[in-house]
């Protein structure tokens, strides 16, 4: 009898053994097993836009999960940072991440969360310039000439933007700091419709990234006059840098892909991984260079490193030019 209860025991424990093994192998999800949430803090067809759309086409097929893009603008990109950054940190809601979040963190005084802190860096894409454009009917065909202009006629010109806080407008802030001239501030709720404003000539100037203006340049819609970058863009041959004529004047825009700070280390690891692996083909390559820019591969420490360095260089850019909002 005592042989038969140590046996019986044995046999209990070793099932139970089994059972609590097979648990965590039940319990572990496949990441992702459905539909991702991508959060665009602007209206459609501006850059972050069209970035998304791009490049989570290409994750949807990478991973076999739909990347579902969620245009959330308003706030000067806060209303869609805040809803990304309090979302459940399960990594099924990212956010896109943009020059916005770096110049917002000095440019507002106060803001409902600090984005250094708040948000887990995933993944870069892109780097690309800004073009400072103007309507082609616009009298001013090189940045000298402009600046003559602007002096010659202060608070004139209507200086169009994607949004407060946005590099486009601190941009256009930054030239006017460094050159005296005195231009109209009119922010738009994304490059979308500051472009079809600036194509129609309701105002007179716009420091837009790259990526949503060039096809208007190419087309003829729009007139190229400077990059913004220390260095002439090889998709804008001929164009010369702003930094030629305002010598000390850089600026570009970044883009990458952030969650909730909480986020699970090994699904940052696979989304990183997957979004390396899109913009290292052939198509994502031309794709992107269609649009002006370049990949950005990098670990998400890299990526964290990048939003750090940015956000220290726009917080001296924001004092200079004296800019900020309640």
């Amino acid at each position: 009898m005592q042989r038969f209860a140590g046996t019986l025991s044995r046999a209990v424990f070793a099932i139970l053994g089994l059972t609590f093994l097979a648990v965590p192998a039940q319990a572990a999800e496949i990441y992702p097993s459905h539909p991702i949430k991508w959060i665009v803090p602007y209206p459609p067809a501006g850059t972050t836009d069209i970035l998304a759309r791009v490049v989570g086409a290409a994750l949807s097929e990478e991973l076999g999960q739909q990347f579902i893009i969620e245009n959330r603008p308003g706030a000067g990109n806060n209303l869609g940072t805040e809803q990304a950054l309090r979302s459940d940190p399960d990594g099924y809601t990212i956010l896109l991440a943009n020059p916005a979040h770096g110049i917002n963190a000095t440019l507002y005084k106060k803001l409902n969360y600090n984005f250094i802190r708040d948000a887990a860096p995933v993944a870069g894409i892109t780097r690309v310039p800004n073009v400072m454009e103007v309507n082609p009917k616009f009298p001013a065909k090189t940045v000298q000439e402009f600046i003559d202009y602007g002096k010659a006629n202060p608070g004139k010109i209507n200086f169009a933007s994607s949004g407060n806080g946005t590099s486009v407008h601190m941009s256009g802030e930054m030239f006017m700091a460094m050159t005296g001239i005195k231009m109209t501030h009119v922010p738009y709720k994304g490059a979308g419709p500051a472009l079809i404003d600036l194509i129609g000539g309701t105002v007179d100037v716009l420091f837009d990234n790259l990526p949503s203006s060039i096809g208007h340049i190419q087309g003829g819609q729009l007139r190229a006059i400077a990059v913004t970058t220390d260095s002439p863009s090889p998709f804008l041959k001929g164009i010369p840098t702003v930094g030629a004529t305002v010598k000390g004047y850089e600026a570009s825009a970044w883009f990458g892909i952030v969650a909730p700070k909480d986020m699970p280390k090994d699904r940052i690891d696979i989304l990183n991984k997957a979004v390396n692996k899109v913009l290292a083909t052939d198509k994502m390559k031309a794709k992107l260079a269609e649009l002006g820019g370049e990949p950005m591969i990098v670990t998400p420490a890299q990526f964290g490193d990048t939003i750090k360095s940015e956000t220290e260089k726009w917080e001296k850019v924001v004092k200079f030019s004296g800019a900020s909002i309640d």
